[in-house]
């Protein structure tokens, strides 16, 4: 009986192991299956793109270009072109002397929250018979939460013992009528919005945090309220631009939201600027009408892109074409690709330009000054750079980068030397480009504006930041005081807009120093 037993307790065993067996080969087919599977489905998607190669017809390889043919005297021109100028060295990398060590001090202008500690007891023997000795006093960084705040005004009204009428006190400068705000929180609003490019949905969350709950179609009303505010300041600016000696200008596409069209419309910001004022205008589209109607008024050379929409500016001789020199700069560049020999070359006479550019104005050269150095540096460079560019272009085919950047300084070769007889206009366009620098950040933290009217005023309100920037103040600071004087106190000061520009406000604040 005990036998039976273990024959089957070894029969259920090997069951057992034969079970298992089978399990992991079953896991196994299922595996080999789906590899299978999947390899299956690679082949039918490699037979796919076989069939799609074959089926393509087989073109002829592509001859190459004919080499340029020189005629003997172009050939000899090109031999003798003008040698062009060595590369500057580049100068050493000078170690910057080492900073001082240990804390500096605070600024004194910061306001301070004072706190003074005494002990109460000994730290030896709890004795509270303590004098004073001595004091250590620690300075730090501090912050208020909430930095907001509310200013609350008592208007006093006052009856008259002679007349009986009653008066009451006028209140402080508002920005306009029944301002939910100070003249100093519109121009902090704006200043967040324009200077600092934060977007309105975030300060209002940030505003929620230290407990200000505002609506963001209030603060939308408030921006749309500062640049009305600010419009004349603005207008102004543009009617000193179009009487000035000379005028930069550029143009990006701005995406704005109009009634009935589905997708944003690609509108245009432009800038104008003459290094002491600048003026964004927004336009619907680039057409060439309406930059003709706007610089009517204007006489001067005018520094700008090679672009067709131009033409009409210089048509009639009324302005002065000033080209930018880093386009023709950066195209050198981008043709060292293909001809990097010869591409340097002609690169090294404009880097020398460039060179006795900067070499003037860390002499602070200006004026006729200017012009001389210029005329005595650049204009033999120009006239070496013409020469080589000359015999060059023989040797090129008309595809070749190098031919088409040859081109363009040749059909713009009176703009981009203009500079040389002017010291007023600068050697390019550069500064006017970098004046989209927060648009572009701004058009990545808003994307568009919400309307054609929201487009203008964001040009006014850019325009004035940036005409803050040239004139080195403040722009929250010169706003406060824009407002205080164009808000509801304003018919007590009287002032024209000539009076309230950020040029005016900056005078205010040196005779004041």
């Amino acid at each position: 009986m005990n036998q039976i037993i273990a024959e089957n307790q070894a029969l259920r065993r090997q069951l057992d192991m034969a079970n298992q067996q089978i399990a992991s080969l079953t896991a196994e087919v299922g595996r080999l299956a789906t590899m299978m599977a999947l390899a299956n489905e690679r082949l039918l998607e490699l037979m796919a793109v076989a069939q799609r190669r074959t089926a393509r017809p087989v073109r002829d390889a592509k001859a190459p270009p004919p080499a340029p043919t020189a005629t003997p005297a172009e050939a000899a021109a090109y031999a003798a072109r003008p040698i062009a100028p060595p590369m500057p060295e580049k100068p050493e990398k000078v170690r910057a002397p080492r900073r001082p060590t240990g804390r500096k001090p605070l600024p004194d202008g910061l306001v301070a929250e004072e706190h003074t500690l005494r002990p109460v007891t000994c730290a030896e023997c709890k004795s509270t018979a303590l004098t004073d000795v001595d004091k250590v006093t620690e300075t730090k960084l501090h912050v208020v939460a909430a930095h907001q705040r509310k200013r609350v005004v008592d208007r006093i009204t006052c009856r008259c013992k002679d007349c009986g009428a009653t008066t009451t006190a006028m209140s402080l400068p508002a920005p306009f009528a029944r301002s939910k705000a100070t003249c100093e929180w519109l121009a902090w609003l704006v200043h967040q919005k324009f200077s600092m490019l934060v977007p309105l949905d975030r300060l209002r969350r940030d505003l929620q945090s230290k407990g200000l709950r505002l609506a963001n179609s209030y603060l939308v009303s408030q921006i749309e309220r500062a640049a009305d505010l600010l419009a004349r300041i603005d207008g102004e600016h543009w009617k000193t631009l179009l009487k000035s000696k000379w005028l930069a200008m550029d143009a990006t596409s701005l995406k704005v939201l109009v009634p009935g069209i589905t997708k944003c419309h690609n509108g245009y910001l432009e800038v104008y600027h003459d290094g002491k004022q600048v003026v964004y205008q927004y336009e619907p589209s680039k057409a060439a009408e309406a930059l003709l109607i706007k610089l009517a008024p204007f006489r001067g050379p005018i520094v700008a892109d090679a672009e067709h929409r131009h033409n009409g500016l210089f048509a009639e001789g009324r302005n002065i074409e000033a080209g930018c020199n880093a386009h023709g700069r950066r195209k050198l560049r981008d043709a060292e690709a293909t001809r990097p020999a010869l591409a340097m070359e002609a690169g090294a006479f404009v880097t020398q330009m460039y060179q006795a550019e900067a070499e003037a104005k860390t002499q602070g050269l200006t004026g006729e000054a200017l012009k001389s150095w210029r005329q005595e540096k650049i204009r033999p460079l120009q006239d070496a750079l013409k020469a080589w560019m000359t015999a060059v272009k023989t040797q090129l085919l008309p595809d070749e980068e190098l031919y088409k950047v040859i081109n363009y300084y040749q059909n713009h070769w009176n703009a981009l030397v203009h500079f040389v007889n002017d010291p007023e206009i600068p050697i390019d366009n550069s500064a006017t480009e970098r004046l989209y620098q927060n648009v572009a950040k701004l058009r990545l933290n808003s994307l568009f504006a919400g309307s054609t009217e929201g487009a203008h005023r964001l040009a006014i309100l850019l325009g004035l930041a940036a005409t803050c920037q040239l004139q080195k103040v403040d722009f929250e600071a010169y706003q406060a005081w824009a407002f205080t004087r164009v808000g509801t106190h304003a018919d007590q000061y009287n002032l024209e807009a000539s009076e309230l520009t950020p040029a005016a406000y900056a005078a205010e604040l040196k005779s004041q120093a």
